[in-house]
């Protein structure tokens, strides 16, 4: 009996106590001077952020780097600069909320460049056809995200157009939190719900009927795919063209703003 109780003890120690106490003593270790750098050098706007988001997405990025595996794919190497700025741009989404550093994601695959996806497709007859897609960036149920690095890394073709793969990809898993990739995060209220599918609903048709008539817009005409691709390329524009969004698409820019709790244009 009692060399059960202890194994009950030890199992309940190893499983829920020994992992709280590692991440304690991670968070409590200083931000290493070097890692501050590669922030300032690879994440748009972190030197101008107030210090009070410096340190929160500071103690964010220990915990990610603590919980999430790195792997280098098409032989990649992984390193500081590649796990930081990865870090650092994903956890901008989760500032000033108290909520898991993405609980559900245990593996970021990065590759050197984009990389080919395989692909099915269900044809009238039940054709089944195979083809392959080239990826910058992908975002899975089952744990996984995978980037392709030379679209992460600074590149001012993406700074131009107000792309950042890292924010898209976990825009996307924010967005499977609840189970469904639908355009659509884990909302406090049913009213919340509401407010979030009225703006969506009418910035989403928007973009469909400007792209229609061959105009430009602001926010990434790849949007306009589905609901969950919408959500993805608006929290690009709200971090990447947060003035210009807040003056063309105001109650986009606000709906996002209060999901996000944070206003980048203060920092960009």
């Amino acid at each position: 009996m009692w060399l059960l109780a202890l194994i009950v003890l030890a199992l309940i120690f190893g499983f829920f106590v020994l992992p709280k106490l590692r991440l304690r003593y991670v968070l409590a270790k200083a931000f290493p001077p070097a890692y501050s750098k590669i922030l300032r050098q690879n994440v748009p706007g972190y030197s101008r952020m107030p210090t009070h988001l410096q340190m929160q997405l500071k103690r964010r990025i220990r915990q990610f780097l603590h919980e999430k595996n790195f792997v280098g794919c098409g032989g990649l190497e992984i390193d500081d600069e590649i796990r930081l700025t990865i870090a650092a741009r994903a956890c901008l989404l989760l500032l000033n909320r108290e909520m898991e550093v993405y609980p559900k994601l245990t593996h970021i695959l990065v590759y050197p460049s984009a990389f080919i996806a395989p692909r099915q497709q269900l044809a009238v007859g039940g054709i089944v056809t195979h083809t392959n897609q080239t990826l910058s960036g992908e975002s899975w149920s089952d744990g996984r995200v995978i980037l392709a690095w030379d679209q992460v890394a600074h590149n001012p073709h993406n700074e131009e157009r107000g792309q950042d793969v890292v924010i898209h990809e976990f825009a996307h898993q924010l967005d499977s939190e609840d189970g469904s990739v639908n355009g659509a995060p884990v909302l406090p209220t049913t009213a919340a719900y509401r407010s979030w599918s009225h703006v969506m609903a009418q910035e989403f048709e928007r973009l469909q009927s400007a792209l229609a008539q061959h105009e430009e817009t602001l926010i990434d005409p790849y949007g306009a795919t589905n609901p969950a691709e919408f959500f993805a390329v608006s929290s690009e524009a709200f971090f990447k063209k947060s003035h210009e969004l807040a003056y063309y698409h105001a109650a986009l820019f606000e709906l996002l703003r209060t999901y996000y709790r944070v206003d980048p244009r203060e920092w960009t």
